[in-house]
């Protein structure tokens, strides 16, 4: 397992596990690796999100790049999606995007694309985490002239707004939407999205402060939004993450609609609209065996994939799926996107709103889920997930379903912490099975 970098990027305690030293010497590595030692001129867009060491990592990483010879182009408060998407659009090096997500704003991250927009490659992260363990050496320093220049980039910002509105084919004029976005990156880009689209919108979770960020807001606590759009009679809600890369949808009856529940809604639209590929979707391992089987009778094949967008990406690309995601609400739209987009997510939901011309409730409608029971366990080993007394409750729990269910048991690719699953159609006892297999992860 990389020390630094997980399945979706480097992440941890802004200031301990994640310093700006640690920022400086990225930007240090790739200015040199996208660049100079490339014999070029890296350019390296950086955006980010609202955390207070978001700025403090952020600079540090403009000055790493530009000690390397870089330039950075500055986005300041961006979306994830957004940096990908600048990173294409103006045919950069590299994006770098501060966030840790859905985390609290304690935590902080940085997550890196390479020049096609998609998640860097599994080559360079493994000499970047060879440099930052210092066993790589030191690299040439930029002088005089070679220095690099660092640059407002606000520009990228307004482009990728530009491109969020010709996404869609359809006015939302006369539609109603209410916006959580968490008090993260998405604050001011969701928003405008929307009304340029003619909706009326209603948003919550837009006045980030620095330490406010998910706080009891966004796509990890959607209570609020629930109750906004119950309360204001709105068409449906789309609550946001920190980064803006996820989307979790509520219906007008102020009911939560998670990834699986939006991967269903856009594969009958993208199946109707004769996408290609429509036949076809990608799901991590998380998502439900329900879906799975709903899906089918649509006519639409799943293809199953290890937890992480990068991961989809993959699948994606390899099985020419039109649609990929996680029950977490990250979503991949082929010919779109090749990282997760939570304002595109949401603007394509509310697509499929206005075409099917009912009500967001009814876009569900055929979509027969399981009960599933989750837990993560905080540990210090990761590797208590493949601990005996673990794999013998896993036994225990596979013979109580009798072949009519699931359990999967993972370290987290982003937290310390083990992740359980158990799903069947017996809810109880899939309660039980996850209580008795959390304990046996806490107890070691």
């Amino acid at each position: 397992m990389n020390k630094f970098f997980g399945t979706d990027g480097f992440r941890g305690q802004a200031g301990s596990e994640l310093t700006a030293l640690h920022a400086f010497e990225t930007g240090r590595f790739l200015g040199f690796r996208l660049g100079a030692g490339r014999g070029r001129k890296c350019r390296a867009a950086i955006g980010k999100d609202t955390r207070r060491s978001s700025y403090m990592l952020e600079y540090a990483l403009a000055a790493g790049l530009a000690a390397s010879g870089a330039d950075a182009y500055m986005m300041h408060v961006a979306t994830t999606p957004a940096v990908a998407y600048a990173v294409r659009a103006f045919g950069l090096d590299c994006g770098i995007a501060v966030s840790a997500s859905h985390n609290a704003f304690g935590d902080n991250g940085i997550k890196i694309f390479g020049e096609s927009g998609a998640k860097l490659s599994d080559e360079d992260i493994a000499l970047l985490e060879e440099y930052l363990a210092g066993g790589s050496g030191p690299l040439p320093q930029a002088v005089d002239g070679g220095v690099g220049a660092i640059h407002d980039f606000s520009a990228g910002r307004s482009s990728y707004a530009a491109y969020l509105t010709e996404l869609a084919p359809r006015s939302l004029s006369g539609c109603s939407f209410g916006l959580d976005c968490a008090n993260g990156a998405a604050y001011n880009l969701a928003r405008r999205a929307f009304c340029a689209l003619g909706a009326k919108v209603m948003a919550i979770g837009c006045r980030p402060d620095g330490v406010n960020i998910n706080a009891n807001c966004g796509s990890t606590a959607p209570a609020r939004l629930c109750e906004l759009v119950r309360a204001r009679n709105l068409d449906a809600g789309f609550a946001f993450d920190g980064d803006g890369d996820r989307c979790i949808a509520v219906n007008e009856r102020g009911e939560v609609v998670d990834g699986d529940g939006v991967m269903y809604i856009l594969a009958r639209h993208l199946l109707d609209c004769g996408a290609d590929g429509g036949d076809r979707v990608v799901a991590t391992v998380m998502s439900n065996s329900g879906l799975v089987q709903s899906l089918a009778r649509l006519g639409v094949a799943v293809e199953r994939c290890d937890v992480g967008d990068r991961f989809v990406a993959q699948k994606m690309r390899q099985c020419g799926a039109a649609l990929g995601g996680e029950q977490s609400g990250h979503i991949i739209i082929d010919k779109v996107e090749n990282t997760g987009d939570g304002i595109v997510t949401a603007i394509f939901l509310a697509q499929a709103l206005v075409r099917s011309g009912g009500t967001f409730s009814r876009l569900t409608e055929g979509l027969e889920l399981w009960p599933q029971v989750c837990a993560s366990v905080p540990v210090r080993d990761k590797g208590r997930a493949r601990s005996y007394a673990v794999l013998r409750e896993i036994s225990r729990a596979e013979r109580a379903f009798g072949g009519r269910g699931r359990v999967l048991v993972r370290a987290s690719g982003t937290e310390n912490a083990v992740r359980i699953m158990a799903e069947c159609p017996d809810g109880e006892l899939c309660k039980s099975v996850c209580a008795r297999i959390a304990r046996a992860v806490a107890e070691g």
